[in-house]
């Protein structure tokens, strides 16, 4: 794929490549209308949308305040006012995924009064939802299927919404974080002498357990092991505990070795910049989307005080290079600039493998914006 700009300095670059992904919500905005854009062609940039947003429509909501902040146009505002305001619906739906929408369909509005009060009652109902006994918000059955479950994507979002609904949110923020963390990552499982909770024989996650009175938590053959946005998920959920002290307190330590964790595969020598969407299909499509919410991840995790944060700022800045370079569309006659492409919605389905999905542009944008200073990456 052609990037946004072949020579320049990163700096460059990456300044051209937030021009350009502004530029196209523009263009987005006009196509799709009071409609939810959620993935869109690489030929020619066409959307395939939805009508209420499903666990996406945050994510364009989100889109629309990122664009308002750059620019500063009133028209710009009133346009992510008015589509934050048509995710309201989801308050009282059963699911998880509330973390999704009103977190990232919120938390870029600034000091929005109304943002922040639907934000605010959002947090509330995730907080009635919490379950006590399993220690976790279950999954819902909103989406369909099976509501006892545990799912890596219930976990980014709805740890900050959680968190700002008062000490008793906080305490649900951290029983759901590290519920999630010890099901998925299998704490406790083959651990050796002076092993840590999260080292465990299994390389990969199990990214979705389903509950089962009898036998407990057993593991869902989809997502698979090998899901890339599992760990980007969990990263993103573990970035955000480490920067609210009331999420993190007494955990701190658990939370760094996660992280650690979840990066291993980044980590390694020669680790993919950009990964594939299923870890154990290394020859299959990649999914640029899990590098854009890790990029996210790691410019939160480098603004937490420590040895790793300047490594982690400077493998952001790589990957979000990465993403600008060659997967980002440029200015070429058949589609609009600032298409982050090669996204991929669906492996095991073969269902949008190559493609630009409204998610990966939103923390794309988001990681951007915040390089440039137009938004504060701890508070969205």
């Amino acid at each position: 794929m052609s990037g946004t700009m072949e020579s320049g300095t990163p700096g460059d670059r990456l300044g051209q490549a937030l021009a350009d992904v502004i530029g196209r919500v523009a263009v987005t905005g006009a196509a799709v209308g009071s409609r939810f854009p959620l993935y869109a062609e690489p030929g020619d940039g066409r959307w395939t949308t939805t009508g209420r947003g499903s666990w996406t429509g945050g994510f364009w909501a989100g889109l629309l305040w990122l664009r308002a902040r750059y620019t500063g146009a009133e028209d710009d505002r009133r346009a992510a006012a008015a589509c934050t305001a048509r995710l309201e619906p989801w308050v009282g739906a059963d699911t998880a995924t509330r973390g999704l929408i009103f977190w990232y369909g919120t938390a870029p509005a600034g000091d929005d009064a109304e943002a922040a009060a639907l934000r605010a009652r959002a947090a509330r109902a995730c907080l009635s939802a919490y379950d006590r006994e399993l220690g976790l918000v279950p999954w819902g059955d909103a989406l369909g299927g099976p509501r006892l479950l545990a799912r890596v994507d219930a976990v980014p979002g709805t740890v900050p919404l959680l968190a700002g609904a008062g000490p008793r949110g906080a305490a649900a923020a951290a029983d759901h974080l590290h519920r999630h963390l010890d099901l998925c990552l299998g704490a406790g499982e083959g651990e050796g002498e002076g092993a840590g909770p999260y080292e465990g024989r299994n390389p990969h996650i199990r990214p979705a357990l389903r509950f089962d009175a009898g036998a407990g938590w057993q593991p869902c053959e989809d997502p698979p092991p090998g899901w890339s946005r599992g760990r980007a998920w969990l990263l993103l959920a573990v970035a955000d505990a480490l920067l609210r002290p009331e999420v993190s307190a007494g955990g701190t330590a658990r939370l760094e070795q996660a992280a650690a964790v979840l990066l291993a595969p980044q980590a390694a020598p020669a680790g993919p910049l950009v990964p594939p969407a299923d870890a154990l299909r290394p020859d299959g499509p990649l999914d640029t989307s899990a590098a854009a919410i890790t990029a996210v991840a790691l410019l939160k995790l480098a603004r937490v005080p420590g040895p790793r944060a300047a490594q982690y700022a400077a493998r952001a800045e790589a990957v979000l290079d990465r993403l600008a370079r060659n997967h980002l569309t440029g200015r070429a006659p058949g589609r609009p600039p600032g298409m982050l492409l090669d996204g991929c919605y669906d492996a095991a389905k073969g269902l949008a493998v190559r493609h630009e999905l409204i998610w990966g542009d939103f923390f794309l944008t988001l990681a951007l914006a915040a390089l440039h200073g137009i938004v504060d990456i701890t508070r969205v």
